[in-house]
């Protein structure tokens, strides 16, 4: 399934930057759809329901895109899936599609978990920082957590970097341990 997935994916990231249009609300309307479909199971039944026609399912689909405001672009692309039966891949294809165009895009998604509120030149510094380390513009995700008691933890891709107070003191634990 990671094949069609991805095939899907990589059709789609071509389709989007060879018509060079704008990334970021494409991905929104792609999100906004897959989770309409995950969040409405007879939508989904609807979609799924290998009995009813696809122009049927294609008149539902063009309903909710007008009033959801979405795009003719997301809603062909979403119309494909429904004529080939990938509608319960949406979320998938479309978490996929995001990977893909980050990559095209040269972008590194970051999550960056810190003990406090990170101020707006701190979150700079880091995301620059980052922006160096990875080779690639950062667009960052941020978080809190006070049991980190300071500093932070950043994931990049499966890459964590752990700079926090816990994670330290961790590593020292786990030092001593191994002394004993």
């Amino acid at each position: 399934m990671a094949a069609v997935s991805n095939r899907y994916a990589r059709a789609f990231a071509d389709v989007v930057m060879e018509r060079k249009l704008d990334p970021a609300q494409v991905r929104r309307e792609l999100r906004l759809l897959a989770e309409t479909i995950q969040q409405n199971s007879e939508l989904r039944r609807v979609w799924e329901a290998p009995a009813l026609p696809a122009a049927q399912k294609r008149a539902v689909l063009d309903a909710l895109a007008k009033r959801a405001g979405i795009s003719p672009i997301v809603r062909n692309f979403a119309a494909v899936l429904i004529d080939h039966e990938r509608i319960p891949m949406m979320d998938r294809i479309g978490r996929q599609f995001e990977v893909e165009l980050d990559r095209r895009l040269n972008l590194a998604q970051a999550e960056i978990t810190s003990a406090r509120e990170l101020s707006p030149e701190e979150k700079g510094v880091l995301e620059a920082e980052i922006g160096r380390l990875t080779g690639k513009q950062v667009r960052a995700s941020y978080f809190r957590d006070p049991n980190l008691l300071g500093g932070a933890v950043i994931k990049v891709g499966s890459t964590i970097y752990d700079g926090s107070v816990l994670g330290q003191l961790n590593k020292i634990r786990e030092h001593l341990v191994e002394k004993q």
